[in-house]
């Protein structure tokens, strides 16, 4: 996916991290394939496919067309070692939080249906 210096923003203080659910045994598995390689986050197409509702082969295509697109942001203070990476498409986004072995802690996805996602969903939480 990329370095995550580049554009990184500090993610603020969150006092609990719940761990995602284990619903099942596929999602468990797409949920972590998250790695850190030479400062570089990497994570699968299938991850980014699962969390945007689109099948593997689709995303390469959408990320280089634009119309993927991403954030990472890096933790302070108590959160130090976690990242949060979000990915939007339409009107949907998808955000994992990993720790600095790549585990996923915490798993979100909101989707507005036929509506547009709304322009403050795609900025940096406060």
């Amino acid at each position: 996916m990329g370095s995550c210096a580049s554009g990184e923003t500090v993610l603020p203080s969150s006092a609990e991290h719940q761990p995602p659910p284990e619903s099942g045994r596929n999602q468990r598995a797409v949920l972590t394939q998250v790695e850190f390689r030479d400062g570089d986050i990497e994570l699968d197409a299938e991850v980014i496919a699962h969390g945007l509702d689109l099948q593997p082969f689709e995303v390469p295509g959408l990320i280089r067309c634009g119309e993927i697109t991403s954030l990472c942001e890096r933790g302070a203070d108590e959160d130090t070692g976690r990242y949060r990476l979000t990915f939007f498409h339409k009107a949907r986004r998808f955000r994992l939080v990993v720790d600095s072995s790549g585990r996923v802690i915490q798993r979100g996805i909101i989707d507005f249906g036929d509506r547009e996602l709304p322009a403050s969903l795609r900025k940096p939480s406060a």
